[in-house]
């Protein structure tokens, strides 16, 4: 399997020029017919315990928002705000920022990452919906109405990024994370400072994406022993890394994307497949999304969602 940094390289170096095919505009590509939602679903035979917005106008500084009922959010700073009041989790190629409505399951381009001097590897957004990404020497926040980005520092920052709730790596406050292969991070939005926090166990390695949900769990796609056919997707604890359980592997390879809203997890694979994945006690099983209209080309290279999803539908 090609790592993700030799993927990440040949990517475009400059956010602001898209890939090949890709699109740019606010654009909604349009969510399964009732036919494709019967026909779409497959299993993925694995193991473990049961696991766990509107549109609003740019205005202020960079990276702020405000609603249509004047109230901020701040994206990357101090101010406080609501999560979206409307579902709503994130996928992202190199250059360009897409948005999934696990409701209607409609996939919309946001725009191009602008702002940025790199293609961005990877994204995770708090309880109040503020985001964050990382690039190959550069951590940013990210306005996730525009796709603006605004640097926060330089240095070497991983993929597989979440926020964790707090009580977890921090007594009062969320956390940002992320791996590096089996290395357990914690990530400081404020200056970039990277801490080590635990290393995966049995000769795993994260192999694309972590996601984390306030009162519910975390997961994470991993590759090694016994993910020969597909990456595998294990509960963690969001403490240290440990593997909680590992539930096998899912019919999909480089997974780098993860998301959750309502009791199910979204999988954004290299290969530009969308997929949703349900918990079944010991077992998950997983759903093809279909993407009507999108770039032949498209390349999935990360995903996010609040904290604050809904733990259960």
């Amino acid at each position: 399997m090609r790592s993700r940094t030799a993927i990440a390289l040949i990517a475009c170096a400059a956010c602001t020029v898209p890939p090949r095919g890709e699109q740019t505009t606010s654009e909604t590509f349009g969510g399964p017919t009732a036919n494709d939602e019967s026909d779409s679903s497959t299993s993925a035979a694995v193991s473990s315990d049961e696991a766990g917005t509107s549109s609003e106008s740019s205005t202020g500084s960079s990276g702020e928002t405000e609603t249509d009922t004047g109230i901020k959010l701040d994206v990357g700073a101090d101010t406080e705000g609501p999560p979206p009041a409307e579902a709503e989790v994130f996928g992202h190629s190199g250059t360009v920022l897409y948005r999934l409505d696990p409701d209607t399951l409609e996939v919309e381009v946001v725009g191009p990452f602008t702002g940025c001097t790199a293609s961005i590897i990877d994204i995770a957004l708090d309880a109040q919906s503020r985001m964050y990404g990382t690039a190959f020497g550069s951590l940013w926040s990210i306005d996730r109405t525009t796709a603006q980005c605004t640097m926060i520092a330089q240095g070497s920052y991983p993929t597989s990024l979440s926020f964790v709730p707090a009580g977890t790596v921090d007594p009062v406050e969320e956390a940002l994370v992320g791996f590096v292969d089996e290395q357990y991070i914690r990530i400081d939005t404020q200056t970039g400072a990277v801490t080590n926090l635990g290393t995966l166990t049995g000769g795993l390695a994260s192999s694309g994406d972590m996601v984390s949900v306030i009162d519910g769990g975390s997961w994470l796609t991993v590759v090694g022993p016994g993910c020969d056919a597909g990456d595998c997707i294990v509960e963690i604890d969001p403490v240290d890394g440990t593997v909680l359980h590992n539930y096998g592997p899912l019919p999909y390879d480089q997974v780098f994307g993860l998301a959750f809203w309502a009791g199910r997890a979204y999988g954004f694979a290299r290969q530009g497949q969308l997929f949703s994945i349900e918990f079944m006690g010991g077992s998950v099983s997983t759903t093809p999304i279909p993407i009507p209209g999108a770039p032949v080309d498209l390349e999935f290279f990360g995903a996010g969602s609040t904290t604050a999803a809904p733990p259960a539908g």
